[in-house]
């Protein structure tokens, strides 16, 4: 555990394909997340002059501005993950230089709450992601699906009478109208197929944590049949980690 003489303010950036945000954290203790309105050098400057950190990390799965880069290392001790960065697991997958930033935080947040457990880490976003680390710290791959919005757009844009629909949590499993015969079948099948899912894995593995986090989260957590460990923060405290352990100075952090 970190014991630092005097606090530190990190800036953790997660550019999804949905939202950019940033959390941060004063030493490793999560203070709030940012919701940013774009990537320009003008947003992430007022960020830093509020927060006044010392570090940075970055994750990114879109094509952000590169200038926003050079400003967090000019401004902080900057690092953006990608799969040349030191991780606290393995990857022994085919080309690792295709694992997501967002999953590598995943799987790191994984390891630091419950190392050396076989771990199944899901993230509800854009696209629903199916990340398993083993006791050995090795992330084995997993697999990736439409996410819940992705699912209402098809059908939209795939047709010519269905209409966009925004989720809700309260409809029945036989619908009455076309928009309640959307919801129970993007909603339930998601729900459904993140059973299955994780009946297979059990069937494989065995014993093994699961945890769930994304913005489609609270969508889902009261409805799954195994245990969860539910965490809408698990992708920023897997930047945070990730960013201790690449510096010469830190080591890998298990939050409490």
């Amino acid at each position: 555990m970190f014991n630092f003489a005097t606090m530190q303010t990190t800036l953790c950036f997660d550019f999804g394909n949905t939202r950019l945000k940033c959390a941060v954290f004063n030493n490793h203790d999560l203070l709030e997340v940012v919701v940013m309105e774009n990537d320009s050098v003008e947003t992430v400057e007022t960020i830093i002059q509020q927060y006044l950190p010392t570090k940075s990390i970055l994750s990114s799965v879109i094509n952000h501005n590169p200038a926003m880069e050079h400003l967090l290392q000019e401004k902080t001790q900057f690092h953006k993950l990608s799969h040349l960065s030191k991780l606290p697991f393995t990857t022994p997958v085919g080309k690792p230089e295709t694992i997501g930033a967002d999953r590598l935080a995943l799987c790191a947040a994984a390891v630091h709450l419950f190392p050396e457990k076989h771990n199944l880490a899901i993230g509800l976003g854009t696209c629903i992601t199916y990340n398993f680390i083993n006791s050995q710290h090795q992330f084995l791959g997993g697999s990736i699906s439409p996410g819940m919005n992705m699912r209402f757009r098809a059908m939209h844009e795939q047709t010519t009478l269905l209409p966009m629909i925004q989720a809700e949590h309260n409809f029945p499993l036989i619908g009455y109208d076309t928009k309640t015969n959307l919801l129970s079948g993007v909603i339930l099948g998601m729900d459904k197929e993140i059973d299955g899912i994780i009946e297979l894995y059990e069937e494989k593995y065995g014993n093994f944590n699961v945890l769930l986090t994304g913005g489609d989260m609270g969508f889902f957590v009261s409805h799954l049949k195994k245990k969860i460990f539910a965490d809408p923060y698990l992708i920023y405290k897997g930047l945070y980690a990730i960013n201790e352990f690449n510096d010469p100075q830190g080591q890998f952090y298990y939050f409490g």
